[in-house]
């Protein structure tokens, strides 16, 4: 019986593949160390390589970014320390949006289906609306949309869409609460 064999191509551009070579050359040279104070210039270097950033924008040196032009990012918000944004599929962020440490939003995955091997890889965006809060090493998946005001406790994993104002905890992230605003 013979063996079936199928050829892996590439799922991104030659193009693709030569901006993430030299974002990640510029990323350790000149991002990662440089102080945290020099938030400005963190955001210049992103503009450079087509990501979108308003001002008043605080990315933190030691965010890992896979491709900055699939990032934008709204006035107010803030990508804390060791932040993962693998982007490989767009990743927007609104106005006022907390991510924080050790936080991972991943835009892509694979077709597990057992017709290919090579698992081919696909992509859904992220949209994260204004005022939420990602707390710490939370995990959000492809596709997902976190409504305005949502808050996702620590730890958590989100695979699915959430609702306006709502508290979401655990693996897999469930409803607890509605977020209450105090006047």
């Amino acid at each position: 019986m013979k063996k079936k064999y199928y050829k892996a191509k590439s799922t991104f551009t030659f193009k693709t593949n030569f901006i993430r070579i030299l974002w990640n050359v510029v990323y350790y040279l000149l991002f990662r160390f440089s102080p945290l104070y020099l938030v400005g210039y963190r955001r210049a270097i992103l503009r450079v390589f087509g990501a979108k950033i308003d001002t008043k924008v605080r990315i933190y040196p030691s965010v890992k970014i896979w491709l900055p032009s699939n990032l934008s990012i709204k006035k107010g918000s803030v990508l804390g320390k060791e932040v993962n944004v693998y982007n490989q599929g767009h990743i927007s962020i609104d106005k006022n949006v907390i991510i924080s440490q050790y936080s991972h939003l991943c835009s892509s995955s694979h077709n597990y289906s057992f017709k290919n091997p090579y698992l081919p890889l696909y992509t859904h965006p992220i949209t994260i609306e204004k005022n939420c809060w990602v707390c710490a090493d939370a995990f959000i998946g492809p596709g997902v949309k976190l409504s305005k005001g949502t808050v996702v406790g620590a730890r958590s994993v989100i695979f699915k869409d959430t609702i306006i104002n709502g508290v979401y905890m655990g693996n897999p992230g469930k409803l607890i609460k509605k977020r209450k605003y105090k006047k």
